[in-house]
């Protein structure tokens, strides 16, 4: 018997030994099968999670982000300690013993199933195991994937640390409202940065990963809030909190950005503009979009953010008056249905979900707002932001043709604005506001670096993200003029050369001539160069092109990157030839810096997300910055590699005749108590408006006209609509950044010239007739001026000067056209001439 106890004995031992041999060899076939394709885990060693691409100002504040998925990358250092322990309790209370999965938690699982009878299922994954699904599985619900997602779960254990894995986890799991990782859902629930986040608030984004989108925290506010509890409740019990600290945070309002109950982060950030969208635009070029939005990129604008306001009022200022003196309302062209407008909670909400302008704040901000009653004299409207309603008069719109009950209607959504006395800035009364049609740009930059100041692309952003400062193309008129006097100058003419002001005919190929004008429809004989550019005259400046040769025009154009390729077209000399505000803007600062090139930037630097430099725009070498202690008297410099792309007393030339035009030309309405250059640019019909103009340190241009060009009217002109743009806006640049006489080259003298008659005077002439001009050496004048020659220009021996009240007048602001053949008619040479600059 003993015997065969023993035998007995002796073959279960055999059968289990095989059983589990058995078992062995099917659990190592079955990770041998699931493991021969699995996903390399390596790539997690070096993860770079989609983040957010961040601008700053120069100042370091945060003005913009541009990001797919909202993502802030924190390394596990910066993860406060209890909010790492409200995940783990949540999700895997035993994640510092296992190695990878948790063979009791599944058991668990098992159990409460099988007692259930499938009722009650919970997922025994753990956090490694849910970052294998996250990062290298799909998410599909099935065995297969389960056993592929435990065996890369236990292979990472064996090359990550602990600490690794769980950054993987708090930075990739997704929680809601496109917020993914701890960092964005901190921000985008509470406002906070994971430092400032309270253990009640760590616990709800706890309470996340199970189901974000079952977990809201308004539309499931009891849930969620049950699940934080028990999230707090898990703390205590696991060791990380006390009892006392737990009942604490139970008691607890959750009080979240979605509720109302905090500003949303966008809020706390100025609103997007032209100039951070126009940073998305060219960088997206360089580095591409998906690494300008999922790269993390640190951005350090160029950007001035107080001049930036100035820029967008004195703009706004403009389009909105041109727009008045037209006497038309138009409105937003929103209506709120009559359903809508049956008690303040229904206007309230509808009127909050209608797509107008937000970010208006000329004179104080615009509020979008809706008319609920009018009258011809008076009109009751509900206001955006305002507890009570608000009331306009009659006589607010006087503007306008017609009453309050001509241009309104109840539904009508508008514009208001508060008008506030400018003494104590108290409360007067509601103004009605509306966009202009009219559209336009302005820019600013530093002459020497190229820093770009200020861009303002239109009225408003919100209205309108189409940037006409860097992206319409537009006819600059004369304001392209100076390019075409510059290549004279290199040509051997000075400010004192005499050119005729007369009729000029060209010939086309079929025959028709083209004759073209004065603004004024005048001629006004032989007229320094200096006259034919302060007073912008065409005939002038054809003359000038006609004989330096459109080709060498055209060279010194592109050059200066007003085109790529200019069509060497003689119209084009009158700035025919479209080109942008910011090109032109970017040109005139070589003016301005005495000729050397200038490349313009947004942007001083971008960082990557691990803090490496991978652009700098200022490339300049300083010497010496790096010592400790220099010696008495001696200071570290700065090394500029800059090229030259025009002479420096060409350059100074220019920019005094420039002056010229600022003081008694075009552009007397830009004005300062500093040195101002500029040029206006009006093309035919006034369809396009320009001013252009620097002081010693700051280039600016303003372009105004509409985005379907049409005749702006009679009396449009770029000194008349841009330069007070411009002038408005630099007194605040010359107040922050100063200014002061433009520099004057070594290569030359001073010379009293009578200019209207270019004739060289004594050394101590005076009068208003008298202007000091600057020559090269040895090319100084003689006393007298010289006879006409062949092409209309004198520059030799003596000639008659035309009588004291023949002198040319001031500008004649009137608008006349020649008549101009068409493009396809016309001679080498001629080019475009259905449109071009005037004054």
């Amino acid at each position: 018997m003993i015997r065969a106890f023993l035998s007995l004995i002796g073959g279960l031992f055999s059968f289990l030994v095989m059983g589990i041999i058995f078992s062995a060899l099917t659990v190592g076939a079955v990770i041998w099968m699931y493991a021969r394709d699995l996903p390399s885990y390596e790539q997690l060693a070096s993860y770079s999670p989609p983040t957010i691409s961040r601008i700053y100002s120069g100042e370091g504040r945060l003005i913009d982000e541009f990001a797919q998925e909202r993502r802030l990358f924190a390394p596990i250092d910066e993860i406060p300690e209890l909010l790492r322990a409200a995940f783990i309790s949540a999700e895997d209370r035993n994640f510092y013993e296992h190695q990878g999965f948790d063979p009791m938690a599944m058991g668990a699982a098992l159990r409460d199933a099988i007692v259930s009878r499938g009722q009650t299922l919970r997922g025994a994954s753990t956090i490694t195991q849910q970052v294998m699904k996250n990062f290298l599985l799909s998410g599909d619900r099935t065995g297969e994937r389960k056993i592929r997602e435990i065996i890369l779960a236990w292979r990472v254990e064996q090359v990550l640390s602990k600490d690794q894995i769980l950054e993987l986890y708090m930075n990739e799991i997704f929680l809601g409202q496109n917020s993914y990782g701890v960092a964005a859902a901190a921000q985008t629930y509470f406002n906070a940065t994971l430092d400032e986040l309270e253990l009640h608030q760590m616990a709800f984004l706890a309470s996340l990963p199970q189901a974000p989108s079952d977990y809201h925290p308004v539309r499931a506010r009891e849930r969620v809030t049950a699940r934080r509890n028990w999230v707090l409740g898990q703390m205590a019990d696991n060791g990380y909190i006390t009892r006392e600290e737990a009942e604490h945070a139970r008691a607890q309002p959750l009080e979240t950005v979605q509720s109302g109950d905090i500003p949303a982060f966008r809020q706390s950030l100025p609103p997007r503009d032209y100039f951070t969208d126009e940073i998305r635009r060219q960088l997206s070029s360089t580095f591409g979009e998906a690494e300008f939005f999922t790269g993390g990129l640190s951005i350090r604008a160029t950007v001035h953010p107080e001049l930036q306001g100035v820029a967008a009022h004195a703009l706004q200022r403009a389009l909105e008056r041109y727009d008045r003196q037209q006497g038309r309302w138009r409105g937003t062209g929103e209506t709120l249905p009559a359903e809508a407008l049956e008690n303040e909670e229904a206007w309230r909400s509808a009127l909050a979900r209608v797509n107008v302008a937000r970010d208006i704040t000329l004179d104080n901000r615009w509020h979008p707002a809706v008319v609920l009653e009018v009258s011809a004299d008076r009109a009751r409207l509900g206001i955006e932001g305002v507890d009570e309603t608000g009331t306009v008069e009659r006589a607010d719109i006087d503007w306008a043709r017609g009453s309050l009950a001509d241009n309104l209607d109840v539904g009508d959504v508008v514009h208001v604005r508060a008008v506030t006395r400018d003494s104590d800035g108290a409360f007067v009364r509601w103004s009605l506001r509306q966009v202009p049609e009219v559209q336009g740009g302005f820019m600013a930059m530093d002459v020497n670096t190229g820093r770009v100041i200020a861009m303002q692309g239109g009225f408003s952003y919100q209205h309108s993200v189409f940037n006409r400062a860097t992206q319409a193309m537009r006819q600059p008129g004369s304001a392209f003029k100076p390019f075409v006097y510059a290549a004279g100058l290199d040509s051997g003419f000075s400010p004192a050369t005499i050119v005729i002001d007369a009729p000029i005919e060209l010939e086309s190929a079929g025959g028709q001539i083209w004759r073209p004008t004065n603004a004024s429809n005048r001629f006004y004989g032989p007229t320094p160069v200096r006259t034919g550019i302060e007073m912008s005259r065409n005939l002038m400046t054809v003359r000038l092109a006609q004989e330096v040769g459109m080709d060498l025009v055209a060279g010194y154009a592109e050059r200066f990157g007003v085109y790529d390729r200019m069509q060497p077209f003689l119209a084009n000399s009158l700035g025919s030839q479209e080109t942008t505000l910011f090109r032109m803007v970017a040109a005139y600062a070589m003016f301005a810096n005495g000729g050397e090139r200038v490349e313009p930037t947004l942007v001083d630097r971008v960082q990557d997300r691990w803090g490496r430099t991978v652009y700098r725009h200022d490339q300049r070498r300083c010497v010496e910055c790096d010592e400790a202690a220099l010696p008495p008297g001696q200071a570290p410099w700065v090394v500029s590699q800059r090229t030259r792309v025009m002479d420096a007393v060409t350059a100074y030339q220019l920019t005094s005749m420039l002056e010229g035009a600022v003081v008694r030309g075009t552009g007397r309405n830009a004005r300062l108590d500093v040195p101002v250059a500029g040029k206006t640019g009006t093309t035919n019909e006034a369809r396009d408006v320009w001013f252009v103009g620097y002081t010693s340190t700051i280039v600016a241009g303003c372009y105004i006209g509409f985005d379907r060009p049409r005749p702006l009217g009679r009396g449009a002109s770029g000194g008349g609509m841009c330069a007070p743009v411009f002038q408005e806006f630099m007194r605040e640049a010359v107040a922050e950044f100063g200014a002061g006489r433009f520099a004057v080259p070594d290569n030359g003298r001073f010379i009293r010239i009578d200019r209207f008659s270019g004739e060289r005077l004594n050394d101590d002439a005076t009068g208003s007739h008298v202007v000091a001009e600057f020559f090269r050496t040895g090319e100084e004048p003689v006393f007298g001026v010289g006879a006409l020659v062949d092409g209309g220009f004198a520059m030799g021996a003596e000639l008659p000067l035309f009588a004291r009240d023949e002198r040319p007048a001031e500008v004649d602001e009137t608008i006349e056209t020649g008549d101009a053949p068409a493009q396809a008619e016309q001679p080498a040479g001629m080019g475009t001439l259905s449109t071009g600059g005037l004054y």
